[in-house]
């Protein structure tokens, strides 16, 4: 199976993304655990994290083709490769490069650049982006995203990221939101596994609410 395969499995199994930035690498494989044992199949590590591609090698060697993991806040082209050989399988970017997302491409990985205009948007794609990511979404209501599903490819899922709380999902949903990342709602430093476990399964929770 592919990475593009296996992330479209994950998901639609669970459609949301575990940012998990500033993990260090001594306690990501507990978060990752509390993170899968609530629901949760992607994970993402940025880049501005202490030693994020360890924390990306002991995330995959631990979950392996159970779990999609990857970097986030991925700007340089030349960093691919080595995310790729932490194993790491998605790219997550905050803007759209396009250099980024046609190397990711050609690495043969998940390309999931950010995104806040129709135009942006459409550049993505055309260099090959797989999903979008509409961020910052603090100021991109859900009236926003439902304009821009009316014209974005249907087949290509759309993340909300910024800002999302368990109570705002719903709204996102229903404007036609395939899924959300979430950050310090989450996971922030420091943050014990126990309590990122709890608020996962809150998130769980209300996704399937909605």
């Amino acid at each position: 199976m592919t990475p593009l395969e296996r992330f479209t499995e994950h998901l639609a199994a669970c459609p949301l993304v575990a940012i998990v930035r500033g993990i260090r690498p001594d306690e990501a494989e507990a978060v990752g655990d509390a993170l899968f044992d609530a629901g949760i199949r992607i994970i993402e590590v940025p880049l501005n994290s202490p030693d994020p591609l360890d924390s990306i090698a002991r995330l995959a060697a631990r979950f392996g083709d159970r779990a999609t993991i990857g970097a986030g806040t991925v700007l340089d082209p030349s960093e691919i490769a080595r995310i790729a050989d932490a194993g790491g399988r998605i790219i997550v970017s905050p803007n759209s490069d396009t250099a980024v997302i046609a190397a990711t491409v050609a690495a043969g990985l998940v390309a999931a650049p950010g995104y806040f205009t129709p135009s942006e948007a459409f550049a993505a794609l055309k260099a090959g982006a797989h999903a979008l990511k509409l961020f910052p979404a603090e100021g991109a209501t859900p009236a926003v995203l439902k304009a821009h599903r009316a014209v974005l490819p249907r087949n290509v899922p759309v993340l909300i990221v910024g800002g999302i709380t368990p109570d705002t999902m719903r709204d996102y949903i229903d404007a036609g939101a395939d899924g959300f990342g979430l950050g310090s709602g989450l996971y922030s430093p420091g943050r014990p596994a126990a309590d990122v476990a709890q608020r996962a399964r809150a998130y769980v929770a209300a996704l399937s609410n909605a």
